[in-house]
């Protein structure tokens, strides 16, 4: 609904996109049955992400509309690092980092 201007929107060619044309930012528009992509312009990957987002949230049975961004990062986070056993390795480091960052601080 609101987008900052020159931010850059990918869509497909979806007629009911053409009113992003008159928008203060950048908007590509990929035609699936034409092409697959367009050098790196593609919205397969954003595709799936919103798919995996929507589906973890779902789990949750919603989230708190204040909170939704950190929801979001959350799912970007797991997007992007994929392997479980990556993603805990990653949160166990998190947290001795933390609880290193306590112990030092106590008086």
């Amino acid at each position: 609904r609101k987008v900052v201007p020159d931010s850059i929107v990918y869509s497909d060619c979806w007629r009911g996109y053409n009113v992003l044309d008159v928008s203060d930012f950048h908007h590509f528009r990929l035609n699936h049955s034409k092409l697959f992509a367009d050098r790196h312009n593609h919205i397969n990957s954003i595709e799936n992400f919103w798919n995996q987002a929507k589906r973890h949230m779902r789990k949750l049975n919603g989230v708190p509309k204040d909170q939704f961004g950190l929801y979001l990062k959350e799912c970007e986070w797991r997007f992007n690092n994929s392997d479980p056993s990556r993603q805990l390795l990653v949160l166990r480091q998190w947290v001795k980092r933390h609880l290193k960052s306590l112990s030092g601080s106590a008086p």
